[in-house]
């Protein structure tokens, strides 16, 4: 049985959610999202709140029971919160603008990185060393926040590169003589 599926969705005040079928959608102040629950799954939307609950009781839609109440779950706290990711760059050099809707990185390759900054995310550079990812969409935010990672990754031997704020990277010794 999933415990994550059992507990039902409340919808907050300011909040709309239509169920269509499958389709789920919620808006709300930052905006709308919509997501399709799985066939293995039916959803309802009754006093003020949405609950998820399987079809059958095999193994495959009681897996889907638990992501599509988390889904809707995360629509919910999208519109009305938002999702922020905070990346740090540590070296020497090494640093980020954003310039319009570019992020330019400076991650000590022979050339500057330009990233193009999708729609419905909002990226900020408070400090040169420092990138916050936000958006209404938990997907959408962690996605970019891990391609602009991936760009130059920490690495584990002087800690250098862009990594999640928080994140411990364990840290190897250098060669002995």
């Amino acid at each position: 049985m999933s415990r994550v599926g059992k507990k039902p969705v409340t919808v907050p005040a300011g909040v709309t959610a239509t169920v269509d079928g499958q389709n789920v959608k919620i808006k709300g102040q930052k905006g709308e999202l919509q997501f399709r629950v799985p066939d293995q799954v039916s959803v309802a939307h009754e006093n003020g709140a949405i609950s998820v609950q399987p079809r059958s009781q095999s193994k495959e839609a009681r897996a889907m029971w638990g992501l599509s109440r988390a889904q809707v779950s995360n629509l919910v706290e999208g519109v009305t919160k938002g999702y922020e990711k905070k990346l740090e760059i540590n070296g020497v050099g090494y640093r980020a603008a954003v310039a319009g809707k570019v992020l330019k990185l400076s991650l000590g390759y022979s050339h500057d990185i330009e990233y193009a900054i999708p729609e419905g995310i909002t990226i900020a550079t408070p400090r040169p060393v420092e990138i916050i990812v936000t958006g209404i969409d938990k997907q959408r935010v962690g996605q970019v926040a891990a391609e602009i990672r991936d760009y130059r990754g920490p690495e584990p031997y002087k800690g250098k590169g862009v990594k999640y704020a928080g994140e411990f990277i364990f840290r190897k010794e250098g060669k002995k003589k």
